[in-house]
């Protein structure tokens, strides 16, 4: 039988990477520092972490494919509970008692990592062996080959190393070999001692949980479960960071983000950990944007005058925190920054387009290009707010448009159809924090030419997350890891144009 993968020993992280940090998610992660006391005691953090923990336990189950639920109610189930009243009959493959009982380990799990991590304890494999306990606490068999090639049920073996291989056999005929039984102990040693090294070195968070989760499931020391394990250990890493738990993004068309999710592992196997440490980074990047938006005005209501007084002071006593109109000013000025950095690159590629049209002979009236931009203040700021907050709702972010916002444009014009790519610069959060978001969209319109003419349609977004950034940044190194989204989007923007010819 061909092998597509044979196993190998683990090894420790690729020496490029000690240093490599996500640089837009570590943009957030600097003004997040400032915000989480406040929204702490505002009372508006714990519910949005609940409303996290519940997604994890949902969704981990949906990647392992232990049940399938209907989308809508897994929604229901993240804001309102894990509860069997809220799964109507026929919207899950299984009984729903045992979905429940599935996603209520799952969510102890989570809950058991926070714990850990509040008590600041070191990494174990009695740790690990005890995550696994609760993560299969009502799962009793799992699927395994025998000695003579025969697929069954067999009784699971919880918080307990494996007895025998557990090689994934496919349907091409490969196999993807995992750590024998006998090198499990060894190679979870090996791997509990490069973490702790890690820890000392500082590599950056979203790295570390790469690496920690990718190294554990080439050993998959469990029988079953190695994948929910595996994910509550990059969830370790990012929670002792102060950041969010891990949860793996859906894509269209992959409600669970299963494709994307094995693919990046199938590269890591290959000696390619980026794919997965920007997975991770922009799963991340989403959590940071959904507490960056929480708003701080909703106060709880056992708060007292006195305690929301000696907050306000010790906010101010608090050292290096910048006032309020310095942040402004700075964030405003890297914005008006971006803005021409991109008027100017729209522009360049009108040029390349009308040269290209004119060349094949199509430049004519009924196909022209065109790039207009409205700065912040202007009259025209203030268009497209309806597709920028249908935008950012897709991208779970609250667009504040009271503040800051302008625009760049490119305008295709074939006959009385226009394609708009719009670049939005605004806001990010109900309160001004000093964060940015630039999202980036296309939609259609099938005549006139105005923002007030309402006849657009196909609005669509031109990235996977916004490009976000704040007063903290370096204009150097804010303006190059811009540039590299830029492209991305226009290559996006060029191919949604094409479609519409």
């Amino acid at each position: 039988m061909t092998k597509s993968f044979k196993w190998q020993p683990i090894r420790d992280l690729e020496p490029e990477l000690w240093s490599f940090k996500n640089t837009e998610l570590h943009s957030l992660v600097s003004v997040w520092g400032e915000q989480r006391q406040r929204l702490n005691e505002s009372g508006t953090l714990a519910p949005f972490l609940e409303r996290l923990v519940r997604q994890v336990a949902i969704e981990t189950g949906l990647i392992e494919k232990l049940y399938s639920i209907e989308r809508g109610i897994t929604h229901v189930m993240i804001e309102q509970g894990i509860d069997a009243a809220l799964i109507p009959h026929g919207a899950t493959d299984k009984p729903i008692a045992t979905v429940v009982a599935l996603i209520r380990d799952q969510q102890s799990a989570v809950e058991q990592v926070f714990n850990f991590v509040g008590a600041n304890r070191a990494l174990s494999t009695s740790f690990i062996k005890q995550l696994h306990q609760l993560l299969t606490k009502n799962q009793e068999t799992t699927t395994a080959v025998d000695p003579f090639g025969n697929l069954g049920e067999v009784e699971l073996l919880k918080g307990d190393w494996k007895r025998t291989p557990n090689n994934v056999h496919r349907q091409d005929g490969t196999t993807h070999e995992y750590c024998p039984p006998e090198h499990v102990v060894a190679e979870m040693d090996r791997l509990i001692a490069w973490h702790s090294v890690h820890l000392d070195r500082d590599i950056a968070p979203e790295v570390e949980a790469a690496w920690l989760h990718h190294r554990f499931t080439q050993i998959h020391p469990f029988q079953d479960g190695n994948g929910r394990v595996a994910r509550n250990l990059a969830t370790l890493v990012f929670l002792r960071a102060g950041w969010f738990p891990l949860i793996v993004l859906p894509d269209p068309g992959d409600d669970s983000g299963r494709v994307r999710y094995i693919e990046a592992l199938e590269a890591a196997d290959r000696g390619e950990l980026m794919p997965l440490i920007d997975l991770f980074a922009k799963s991340q990047q989403r959590a940071f944007l959904g507490a960056l938006s929480l708003s701080e005005t909703v106060l709880s209501e056992r708060q007292t005058v006195e305690s929301l007084i000696n907050s306000a002071l010790n906010r101010l006593r608090a050292s290096g925190i910048v006032p309020l109109s310095e942040r402004r000013q700075l964030a405003e000025e890297r914005a008006d920054s971006l803005v021409s950095q991109t008027s100017e690159r729209l522009t360049w590629l009108r040029l390349e387009l009308e040269s290209s049209f004119r060349t094949a002979g199509y430049m004519t009236q009924t196909l022209r290009v065109h790039v207009d931009e409205a700065r912040n203040g202007t009259d025209r700021s203030p268009y497209f707010r309806q597709q920028i907050i249908s935008i950012a709702r897709g991208h779970d972010y609250f667009a504040n448009l009271s503040g800051y916002i302008a625009w760049v444009r490119l305008r295709i014009v074939i006959n009385s159809v226009t394609t708009h790519v719009i670049l939005s610069f605004h806001e990010l959060g109900h309160d001004n924090t000093g964060v940015m978001a630039v999202s980036a969209f296309a939609f259609r319109k099938t005549s006139g030419e105005e923002a007030s003419d309402s006849t657009w349609h196909d609005l669509e977004p031109l990235s996977e997350l916004p490009f976000n950034f704040s007063y903290l940044d370096d204009l150097g190194t804010l303006t190059t890891s811009f540039g590299i989204w830029l492209e991305d989007v226009l290559k996006l923007a060029l191919i949604y144009w094409q479609k519409g010819i």
